[in-house]
Parts: structure tokens; sequence; C-alpha cells
């Protein structure tokens, strides 16, 4: 017999009981759908943390001191194993590959403004800051170079807590307090979210280090970041090395454990990780329920090959040899298989579209995943229709012309 009228045998038998096979395809339907959406939410979930480490800046290295001791002492200001700002324009000096960079002294306080005020975090930076981390200005302007050289009482307000000591005013030319010490807002930043930490970017005053350094700092020295971007991605590797490289070579007894040098790639690289690990245990769970499908298969076939060994036997009267009754037990497996994986990718789609809505986030089909989740489903139809099609096929004729 030729393929195609094995295939029209298989359809004829398959639509004679469309109840039974659909009830068959049913599994197949919920773990196709199933693996799709699951996927979709993984891949989307990656695709956010993506976008929030691209928020964090253009190839961006932080650069930090352990800043204590072995014994558990602060070391020194100045010594082998802590950052000065300094460093941030001596790595730009003799370090190859860096576009910008800016030292960063991290202090924080209570923010007043009249009878608003607002715990927050102040960033103290030089000008090219902006730059490495892509803020743009929402309002007003950016404090300049001069403002960091003479140390102006000058700064720049997240969204965040523009939102929250300003919700009824205009900020740009305001006196604010921090630690009582009077700052000029002369700009508001474009909100850039949480990162992938989930912090609030926008939740935080920026101002020049100069500033921070000489009326914020008090008695303690706030510890110095160095944040630099690279010329490009290719060559962010390259500026850690030549970084640490540096940092160890100035000071006999500096060791790699006294810095801390991340970049975005690591960052990014941990994130895939996490996500891909995420997105696999996700389809495999949901994979569970296709091999479950896989199993209806085969006890359906088997219970059609019990039904119909009459049918067989006469068929194998009139001609048809081992080979076309294996192939058409196989045929309709696969059949199902396959049908029930395409209403799968259907529900998947409309799943992975309605939970999208509802968290908020855009998930994302992929094609390799509709491509693994229809593959699969026809290689369970192969699996799992085999044994009862090789039970149908080596029925003894006469037994089966027989049978009642």
């Amino acid at each position: 017999m030729s393929i195609f009228a094995i295939l029209q045998i298989a359809i004829k038998s398959l639509l004679k009981n469309k109840t039974r096979s659909f009830l068959t395809m049913l599994g197949i339907i919920i773990g196709v759908g199933a693996v799709i959406t699951m996927i979709a939410i993984g891949q989307g979930a990656k695709k956010i943390v993506d976008d929030q480490i691209n928020t964090m800046g253009t190839n961006v290295i932080n650069v930090m001191s352990n800043n204590f001791s072995r014994s558990g002492a602060r070391s020194e200001a100045g010594s082998g194993s802590s950052l000065k700002v300094s460093d941030a324009e001596t790595f730009k000096q003799e370090v190859d590959g860096i576009l910008y960079a800016s030292p960063v002294l991290r202090t924080g306080g209570q923010i007043k403004y009249q009878s608003y005020n607002w715990r927050t975090s102040v960033n103290g930076v030089d000008v090219e800051f902006f730059d490495i981390r892509n803020f743009e200005i929402e309002s007003g302007e950016l404090f300049s170079s001069s403002d960091v050289r003479s140390g102006s009482k000058v700064c720049v307000l997240g969204k965040t807590v523009a939102i929250n000591i300003f919700p009824n005013d205009d900020p740009i030319g305001k006196i604010i307090r921090v630690r009582s010490v009077p700052l000029k807002v002369v700009g508001v930043l474009k909100s850039k979210g949480q990162n992938a930490m989930g912090n609030d970017q926008d939740d935080m005053i920026i101002a020049p280090y100069t500033t921070v350094q000489s009326r914020l700092s008090g008695h303690w020295q706030p510890m110095v970041t160095i944040i630099v971007s690279a010329v490009s991605k290719e060559k962010i590797t390259k500026v850690q090395n030549d970084i640490k490289s540096y940092l160890l070579g100035r000071s006999k007894t500096a060791t790699e454990d006294d810095f801390m040098i991340r970049s975005q790639t690591d960052i990014a690289e941990t994130s895939k990780s996490v996500s891909n690990t995420l997105t696999i245990l996700l389809a495999s769970i949901a994979g569970i329920s296709l091999l479950v499908g896989g199993i209806g298969i085969m006890n359906i076939m088997l219970v059609s090959v019990t039904e119909r060994i009459k049918e067989i036997g006469l068929r194998m009267a009139v001609g048809a040899n081992k080979k076309d009754v294996l192939m058409q037990f196989i045929i309709e497996a696969v059949m199902i298989s396959i049908l029930g994986g395409i209403i799968g990718i259907i529900l998947g789609y409309i799943c992975s579209t309605i939970v999208g809505h509802f968290m908020k986030w855009n998930t994302s089909i992929t094609l390799w995943s509709v491509i693994i989740s229809v593959g699969f489903s026809g290689a369970i139809g192969v699996f799992f229709g085999w044994y009862p099609a090789k039970k149908a096929a080596n029925l003894n004729l006469i037994d089966a012309l027989r049978y009642e």
C-alpha cells in the first residue's frame, strides 16, 4: 500500500471516533501549551532583566575597594588598598580603552524642603558620570565641570525624590537641605526605574563629588567607587584586566582581594544563567504533561488495536503486510500528536498573552520553542505509538480473523 492510502485510512479511523481522538490529543495540547507558555514567561523575564541592566549604563565597569583589612580594621585613605577620587583621572591616563571615568562618593541623609522630607542616598560624582550611566535631563540642566572644581552647592534630583519633595512645585532653582547643608536644585533626571537588583535608580540625589567630600562627609570619608565606561563592549574585559594590573602594581602590599572590579557583562552573564535555568526548569515541569499525554496516546492506541483486531485481520487477508499495518497505527499516533501540538501552540500563545497582560510584561514566544514543542510531540507520537503498532503488525492472521 502507498503512504497516501495508509494516511487516508488513518484519517478515516480518527474521524470515526472524534471525541476519543480529541480527548487523546488533550494531554498533548495541554503539554505543548504549557511548554510554550512557560518558555514565553521565562524569555519575557529575561528581556526585562536585560532592559534593566541596559539602564545601568553603557559598557560600565565598577571599581571598588574592599576597604577593610583582614583584621577587620578600615584601611587608611590613600593606602595601597583604597581608591582615591583622583584615580578616576589616573585610570583614563594609564589604561587604554576608557571613554569616561568618574569617582562616586556615596552617602545619605534626610532631605528637607519646607514641610516635606525624604530620606535618600546622595552620590557625589564628576560630570562624566551622567554619560557613563546614560542619565538624561527632564527639566533644568546638569551641573558643570566648574561646579565640580569649585565645590558648588548644587544638585540634580532623581525623579522619585523630585516627586516626594516637590509634589506641587517646580524643583528647579529651589533650595533643599541635606543634613542642614543647603543645595540648589539645578535639574531633574528622567526616570530610569528599577535596576537588575531591584533598586530604584530614581531615588537619589546627585551632586559634585567635591561638594559631598567637603560638606556632607562629616568625620567619615565616604568610600570611593570609580565608575568607568569602556569605548566598546569588546574592550570591557581588557579594561578590567588593565585596571586590576595597575592597582596591583602601585603597591607592594596590594592583593586581588583588596579590590572588586565588576562589569555589566558579569551581571548580564549571571542574570542570563539564572534566567536560562528558570526557563529550563519551567519548561521541564511543563514537559511532564507531554509525557503524560504520550502515555495517554499509548493507552488509547492499545485499546484501538484490541477493538480493530478483526479489521486488521481482513486487511492482512486482502494483501496488507506487517509494514502496512505498522505504518497505519504509527501514522495515527503521530497525527494525534502533531495535531495536538498545533492546537497546543495556539493555546500557548493565548495563555502567554493573557499572563503577559496581567503581569504587565511582554512575554516572548520564540521560534525554537515552537519547533521543539511540535517536534517533541511528534516524537512522542512515534515513541508511544510504536508498541501498539508493533503489537497490531504481529497479530496472527488466522487468530485475527477468528477474533470476536
